[in-house]
């Protein structure tokens, strides 16, 4: 969005919270986004003190530098509580990526109502959402779209690492975050260890997000023939025959790279007490959530073990049509998300915004 934004007003000055990328685009950082990942309830409840220093830097440089706009991102336990800050400063806002209203504290529309000038979100069933609440909202499409590409030759991508084109491939996301791979890729791992033992054909490749630490995740995969895949997640993704995912935006990029996937989760178990009674969806994977109806296997919780990812995943690998539908149902899935242009549609947004805003 920022890259969009800039082709039109270069002279743009932009603050905030961000990461590498934002840093790229001309962004002046308050604090890093690295700083802000916490999974869980019981986390976020230990990282409170240093969350809230960096929410008090970030209103000093507001207050310091005078924006005429806010852009807020996702992040919905910290960014409505800044909206309010900055609604009081009376500097309009543009909500990009909403929170999961949809999913649990519903109430949290009555904050977005007050504070928030233009919500615009990403899934196609979110519009209604904000409408019925009285809020303008657009529906831009999700950015991903664009950005989820296969390698241009799958054969030389594959060989470049190491990796035979013609044998069976997994491609394991244990997510972005560091609490996430302690949680995540042990099961995964013994998972791996039994689809072994019963497919000595296969070969796989784990993903290592930019947050994370490689060596760390070298020494948890403890010798196994497991290839590690730095900066190439969407080429891995494309040319592997299934995926074994963390729940998240990696299931939406998988998705629409075609590739079937299982979709794994697991949080603390104080923090899966806490929350589970406040979720209210009929499905935890975004990809269902999407279509509307289960399209993907969901392994959450005590669900996710080593044996069931491994029966869930030979099931997928040894009946090539149920694989075939699986895709099928990937297609429409990506058709929902929207055509491609999201980030410009969503720069435009926050154009008209800001020229309201400097306007009034």
């Amino acid at each position: 969005m920022l890259r969009c934004l800039r082709r039109d007003l270069p002279q743009l000055d932009v603050f905030g919270l961000g990461g590498d990328r934002a840093c790229e685009q001309g962004a002046r950082l308050v604090a890093h986004v690295r700083d802000l990942a916490v999974v869980g309830l019981a986390e976020i409840v230990s990282s409170l003190p240093r969350l809230r220093r960096i929410f008090l830097r970030v209103l000093a440089e507001v207050d310091r530098a005078r924006p005429d706009l806010a852009v807020l991102v996702d992040y919905s336990g910290f960014n409505l509580r800044l909206a309010r800050q900055l609604k009081r400063r009376g500097i309009p806002i543009v909500y990009y990526v909403s929170p999961q209203v949809w999913a649990w504290r519903r109430g949290r529309i009555k904050t977005i109502r007050e504070t928030v000038s233009r919500m615009l979100v990403l899934f196609p069933f979110e519009p209604p959402i904000y409408e019925e609440a009285g809020v303008p909202v657009t529906f831009v499409g999700h950015p991903l779209v664009d950005l989820a590409r296969p390698a241009p030759d799958r054969s030389a991508f594959l060989a470049e690492l190491g990796l035979a084109p013609d044998a069976p491939l997994i491609a394991v996301l244990p997510g972005s975050r560091s609490r996430e791979i302690a949680l995540n890729l042990p099961p995964l791992l013994g998972a791996v260890d039994q689809l072994r033992l019963a497919r000595p054909d296969l070969q796989f490749a784990l993903a290592v997000g930019p947050a994370l630490d490689a060596r760390a995740i070298l020494q948890a995969v403890d010798g196994r023939r497991v290839r590690l895949v730095e900066g190439s997640t969407h080429a891995l993704v494309a040319a592997a025959d299934l995926a074994l995912v963390a729940s998240g935006t990696a299931t939406v990029e998988t998705a629409l790279l075609g590739t079937p996937m299982v979709v794994v989760y697991r949080v603390s178990p104080l923090s899966y007490a806490l929350g589970r009674h406040f979720v209210r969806v009929p499905h935890y994977s975004m990809v269902n959530l999407v279509a509307g109806r289960r399209v993907v296997t969901e392994l959450i919780q005590g669900d996710f073990t080593a044996a069931r990812v491994a029966a869930e995943a030979l099931s997928l690998l040894d009946d090539p049509e149920r694989a075939a539908r699986m895709r099928a149902d990937l297609a429409q899935v990506r058709e929902l998300l929207g055509t491609p242009g999201a980030s410009q549609r969503a720069a435009q947004a926050v154009r008209e915004a800001l020229a309201e805003a400097c306007a009034g």
